[in-house]
C-alpha cells in the first residue's frame, strides 16, 4: 500500500497523511475509550476538492473509507476496525463558514465546523443555530448530520435533519454533488438530502450544509420542578404545552439517582432544592416578544402544576447565570455516570404518552433479572427521547456489569420494541447496534435499505460494518 500512501500525500500533503501510531491513536479510539481500531493511515484533506480526489483514489486501489468529525459518537461509527485495510478520512480541516443569509435565516457551513462555531457565527449575525448538545464544543456538523443528531431543542426546532436545507456530498464514486439550496421550498424529485442525513457516512461524505437560522429570542427563562413520577412529568408537559406553545423550547427529565451523581462527583454545583424528589424537570421558555411576557407564561405554568398537585416545588432561574447553572447540572449528568465506573447506555425512544409505563415497567423487569442495579434515567421529554442508562450497584464492580451487558441489553430493547419505540433515537447505529437492528426491523426495512446502500455504494467502501 505504499503506493496508495504516497498517492494520498501528493493528493493532501504529506503533513495531512498520518501513519505513525502517536498521530493516528486519537482517530482510532472511540469517545468511550472503549475500542481500538487500526488504520492505513488517518488522511486529512483540506478541501470537498481533495475529499473527492482521495475518493477516488481509495475507489481505484478498493480501501475502505471511515468518515469522521469530532469522534464523540457513542456507537462506534466513526472509528476503524481491526482489520487496519480502511482509512480514516478526517474532515476535521473542513471548518469554514461559507455564507451567512441574515434575510434568508441560512448559514452555510463546512463538514468540519466544531458545533459551537456556528451557533457562535449564527450569533454574531444576530441569529439563532437552535442544535445543542453536550459534546457542541467538540462535536462537528458533519456527525451532526450523518447522525441525525437530537439534543435539547427538538421540541421546537426538531432534530438536524429538520434544521438542513441543503448538502454538498462527496459520492462513493468521488463525484461532487452540490445540493447547497437554501430552500424551504423544492419538489423536484427524490430527497437526496434526506438519503444522506442519518447515513452515517455509508452512502457518500457530507463535505458542507446549508442550515436554517432563526431569530434570536427576547427572553430565556428556565425553571427547575420536582415531582413524584414520570407520569407526573408527562402531567407538567401537557401543562406547559396547551399555555406556552412553540415558547416551550426544551423540557428535560431526570430521575433523583442522576443529581445524586451529579452532587457526588461535582459538589460545586449547587442542587436546586433542600430534600430529593423522584423526578425533576428543567423546562425552558423562548420568547419573542419580552421577559415580562414570558414570565408570566411560566409563573402560570408553574402555578398551575402546583394547583393540580402536579408538581411538588420547583425553582425559577431569577438571572442568566442562575439559569445557566440550572443547565449546568443536567449537562454534567453524562459526566458525572463516567465519573462513577463503567455504564450500559440506551439512547433509546418511545411514544411520549408512553414513557411514564415503559420506565415503570422496563425498571421492574431490570431489578428481576439484575437485582440492586441502578437506573440513571434522563432525557428529552418533550420528543419521546431517554438515555435509560444502567450503572451497577454501588460499591460493586464495573466489569461485572459490563460483562451482563448483552442481557440487560435485551431486556431494555425488547420493552423498547413492545412499546413501539426504537433502539436509536439520536446517537445512530454504527457498528455497535449493527445486528440489533436486525431483530427489530422488518426483513423488508433491512432489504429496502441494503439495496440503497448497493445501489450507491456497490463495492462497499463507505464505512463497511456500519448500519447495514
Amino acid at each position: 500500500m505504499n503506493d496508495f500512501l504516497d498517492q494520498c500525500r501528493q493528493l493532501v500533503g504529506a503533513a495531512h497523511v498520518l501513519t505513525e501510531a502517536a498521530d493516528t491513536a486519537a482517530f482510532l479510539t472511540d469517545w468511550r475509550r472503549r475500542y481500538t481500531g487500526t488504520a492505513l493511515a488517518v488522511v486529512k484533506p483540506g478541501n470537498a476538492d481533495e475529499v473527492a480526489a482521495v475518493v477516488r483514489l481509495c475507489g481505484r486501489f478498493r480501501v475502505p473509507i471511515v468518515p469522521q468529525g469530532g469522534n464523540t459518537g457513542l456507537v462506534l461509527g466513526s472509528v476503524p476496525d481491526a482489520s487496519g485495510t480502511a482509512i480514516v478520512l478526517s474532515l476535521v480541516r473542513l471548518n469554514r463558514v461559507r455564507a451567512i443569509d441574515t434575510v434568508n435565516n441560512t448559514i452555510t457551513v463546512e463538514a468540519g465546523c466544531i458545533l459551537q462555531q456556528v451557533q457562535e457565527a449564527a450569533a454574531a449575525a444576530g441569529r439563532l443555530f437552535p442544535l445543542s448538545l453536550a459534546a457542541e464544543g467538540s462535536c462537528t456538523l458533519g456527525g451532526n448530520l450523518s447522525t441525525n443528531a437530537g439534543g435539547t431543542g427538538v421540541l421546537r426546532y426538531g432534530n438536524t435533519r429538520e434544521l438542513c436545507l441543503g448538502l454538498e456530498v462527496v459520492t462513493p464514486q468521488g463525484e461532487l454533488w452540490s445540493g447547497l439550496r437554501g430552500l424551504r421550498k423544492d419538489n423536484t424529485g427524490y430527497d437526496l438530502r434526506d438519503l444522506f442525513i442519518g447515513a452515517e457516512g455509508t452512502l457518500g461524505v457530507i463535505t458542507a450544509a446549508v442550515l436554517k437560522l432563526f431569530p434570536q429570542p427576547q427572553a430565556r427563562l428556565t425553571a427547575f420542578a420536582a415531582m413524584n413520577s414520570a407520569d407526573d412529568a408527562l402531567k407538567l408537559l401537557t401543562i406547559a404545552q396547551s399555555q406556552c406553545g412553540a415558547a416551550l423550547t426544551g423540557f428535560e427529565l431526570m430521575s433523583e439517582l442522576c443529581l445524586q451523581l451529579v452532587a457526588k462527583h461535582y459538589p460545586q454545583l449547587r442542587q436546586p432544592f433542600g430534600q430529593a424528589h423522584p423526578q425533576y424537570v428543567l423546562l425552558e421558555l423562548s420568547d419573542s416578544e419580552s421577559e415580562a411576557h414570558a414570565n408570566a407564561l411560566l409563573e402560570q405554568v408553574i402555578g398551575t402544576a402546583l394547583e393540580q398537585g402536579v408538581i411538588d416545588d420547583a425553582v425559577v432561574a431569577q438571572s442568566l447565570a442562575q439559569s445557566q447553572a440550572l443547565w449546568q447540572l443536567r449537562e454534567h449528568i453524562p459526566l458525572a455516570q463516567a465519573d462513577e465506573g463503567k455504564n450500559i447506555k440506551h439512547d433509546i425512544s418511545v411514544p411520549i404518552s408512553r414513557i411514564g409505563e415503559f420506565v415503570r415497567v422496563t425498571d421492574q423487569m431490570l431489578q428481576r433479572d439484575f437485582p440492586a442495579v441502578r437506573m440513571v434515567t434522563f432525557g428529552h421529554l418533550g420528543d419521546g427521547n431517554l438515555h435509560y442508562n444502567v450503572s451497577p450497584p454501588e460499591g460493586a464492580d464495573g466489569d461485572a456489569l459490563i460483562a451482563q451487558q448483552h442481557g440487560i441489553n435485551r431486556v431494555v430493547y425488547d420493552s423498547v420494541h413492545r412499546f413501539g419505540g426504537s433502539i436509536s433515537a439520536e446517537h445512530g447505529i454504527g457498528a455497535l447496534k449493527h445486528d440489533e437492528i436486525r431483530r427489530y426491523k422488518s426483513p423488508v426495512e433491512i432489504g429496502l435499505m441494503q439495496a440503497i446502500k448497493r445501489a450507491l455504494d456497490p463495492d462497499n467502501l463507505m464505512n463497511p460494518g456500519k448500519i447495514v
